[in-house]
C-alpha cells in the first residue's frame, strides 16, 4: 500500500476532483437559464466534496477530519439529488447522468471505507 503523505495522495480525493470537473463538463450543455439554478448548486457541491477531504486532511485533530468527510459525504448526496432532478425536470436525460451517479457511488464507498478506518484509529 502506497504511503499517504498528502490529501492529493487519497484516491477518495482524486475520484472527487475527477468527477467535479467531468460535471463542469456535463452541466455546461445545461440551458442557460439555469445557470443561477442546478448548474451552479451541482458544480458548487461536487467542487466541495473535494474541497472539504482536502480540508479535513489539513485538521490537527482526527476528529474534525472524519467531520470534514462526512460533509464532504453530504456534498456528495447533494450532486446525486441535483442530478436526479435534473433528469426528472427534461434537463439531462438519465442515459446522460448515470455515468455520473456511477461515480458518485464510487467515491462514496471510497469515503466511507476512509471515514471507517479512521473511527477504528480513534477508538
Amino acid at each position: 500500500m502506497a504511503e499517504i503523505a498528502s490529501y492529493r495522495d487519497l484516491l477518495a480525493w482524486q475520484q472527487a476532483v475527477d468527477l467535479a470537473a467531468a460535471l463542469y463538463g456535463l452541466t455546461r450543455d445545461w440551458p442557460r437559464d439555469e445557470m443561477y439554478g442546478l448548474i451552479s448548486q451541482t458544480r458548487r457541491a461536487s467542487v466541495s466534496v473535494a474541497a472539504n477531504i482536502a480540508e479535513g486532511y489539513g485538521r490537527d485533530n482526527l476528529g474534525a477530519y472524519v467531520n470534514f468527510l462526512k460533509i464532504a459525504q453530504g456534498s456528495l448526496k447533494e450532486v446525486e439529488t441535483h442530478l436526479i432532478i435534473a433528469e426528472r425536470v427534461g434537463i439531462a436525460r438519465g442515459e446522460d447522468t448515470a455515468p455520473y451517479l456511477a461515480r458518485c457511488e464510487s467515491v462514496g464507498k471510497l469515503l466511507r471505507a476512509l471515514v471507517r478506518k479512521l473511527e477504528e484509529q480513534r477508538s
